[in-house]
């Protein structure tokens, strides 16, 4: 329930009244509540940031086998936050989340093994925990059978919309403004742009409505022969997506029987106009042999092709083939890049990790580290740590106060501190203290 709420908050008031229901899970020993509550303490999402509290809570949930809370405590141990700065306890944390299910610790140990962090440098290593999250994700992107959008050029002119072409851009255009804006649950809105569009001739939209109807919603209820219409008539006006389309049906028998000869025919169309989903899927046919010879190197052309521009099916299978050595000479740092290409072009998981690497949020604390470190390699950082040193206490200090005065959070929450300063900050503490001397020594000599 307080997942949900959290979800669908609009205010604070809604995230508090999640929260709330967290805590009394929590406290009647609900684990994925108290894996909420442990987050919320350690970012600071509500309330009070508690880094302490936070430590205490994962280390009962790693006792009692959360992987998430062991990835936490690998993390923090990493980096000395809230704890004793420990590699070697960081990557027995990074283990055992990896073997109870974390991809985020089979990220991090991939990493570790591929630059030899805290451990021997081991490609083949990096390559397994690696395979592992690209196995996960690309499972999850065969099942959805969706048809990625983000390719279609769409007009960002809204004025001057003069020729029929552009006024049916901007229908469409204006679908994915919508959705971005408002999210799916106003579905029904995006249905009526695109039928709007497909009346007066779109064949982007009617393969589209297509797509909808194949993957089936609240406002267009899955079906196939409805599918089948929309693709049909947008394939007959020349449509990538509409052929590309009309393949999936024949390739899966969705709604009729299946036939490989007719979706390899669509498939090699879509392909032809550009198209990198069908450019994959053909190279899926020469891999798997559905309905064709396996031919790795016909293969290995239509999954590179699919491959730039940034399908991510396409680039999952060019790792799997270096991996194995399949069609291809086999090189276990290609397939490692390959599978790091994947899994950033996949942020499905709202992960803000592409590599394993990169840090999860911003935390004062292990600024403080991160700056101490960078002080300490070499003499010169001395005076910008130092500058930046100063920022960052002075933004602590600051939201200290916010965090402690309420009322007088509410007066300011306009103010975004970071960007009143902006990226000039440095600049700006150099003339502040320069005012100070003039005005001290001016003191001085009067």
């Amino acid at each position: 329930m307080g997942i949900k709420i959290l979800q669908e908050s609009k205010g604070q008031k809604h995230k508090a009244e999640a929260y709330m229901l967290f805590a009394k899970a929590a406290d009647m020993g609900n684990l994925k509540a108290m894996e909420k509550m442990a987050d919320a303490l350690l970012f600071g999402n509500f309330g009070m940031q508690n880094i302490t509290a936070a430590i205490q809570l994962y280390e009962s949930l790693a006792k009692e086998g959360s992987y998430k809370a062991q990835n936490a405590l690998g993390f923090l141990s990493s980096y000395g936050i809230g704890m004793e700065y420990d590699q070697a306890k960081a990557l027995i944390y990074y283990t055992f989340g990896s073997a109870g299910g974390s991809m985020m610790s089979q990220m991090i140990l991939g990493y570790r093994y591929l630059s030899g962090i805290n451990v021997l440098q081991n490609c083949e290593v990096a390559l397994n925990h690696y395979k592992k999250v690209a196995d996960y994700i690309a499972d999850k992107l065969e099942k959805s059978e969706g048809i990625p959008v983000e390719k279609v050029r769409l007009t960002e002119r809204p004025e001057n919309l003069s020729s029929n072409s552009e006024i049916l851009d901007w229908d469409i255009y204006q679908y994915y403004k919508f959705l971005a804006e408002r999210g799916d649950v106003q579905i029904q809105k995006a249905l009526y742009y695109f039928l709007k569009a497909a009346k007066a001739g779109s064949a982007n939209a009617m393969a589209f409505i297509g797509k909808m109807y194949l993957e089936g919603n609240a406002a267009a209820p899955q079906n196939n022969a409805t599918a089948f219409k929309y693709f049909s008539m947008a394939a007959d006006k020349g449509n990538a997506i509409g052929l590309y389309g009309l393949g999936l049906l024949h390739f899966h028998g969705k709604g009729i029987p299946v036939n490989y000869a007719e979706a390899l025919k669509y498939f090699q169309k879509a392909a032809e106009k550009g198209w990198p989903n069908a450019q994959f899927q053909l190279g899926f046919m020469y891999y798997s042999g559905s309905g064709v010879w396996k031919d790795y190197k016909l293969a290995f052309k239509y999954f590179y092709l699919a491959s730039q521009s940034g399908q991510p099916l396409a680039i999952y299978y060019l790792a799997e083939m270096y991996a194995t050595g399949t069609g291809v000479l086999r090189s276990c740092r290609t397939a490692v890049e390959k599978r790091q290409t994947f899994l950033r072009k996949r942020r499905c998981i709202q992960w803000h990790f592409s590599y394993g690497i990169e840090l999860l949020f911003k935390d004062i604390h292990l600024a403080r580290r991160l700056y101490d470190m960078a002080a300490q390699t070499s003499p010169d950082a001395h005076i910008p740590v130092f500058f930046a040193l100063m920022k960052l206490e002075t933004m602590h200090l600051l939201r200290d106060i916010l965090f402690f005065n309420v009322s007088f959070t509410m007066r300011w929450k306009w103010m975004k501190l970071d960007n009143t300063v902006g990226p000039y900050w440095d600049l700006f503490v150099i003339g502040l203290l320069v005012a100070t001397l003039i005005f001290l020594l001016r003191n001085h000599y009067r």
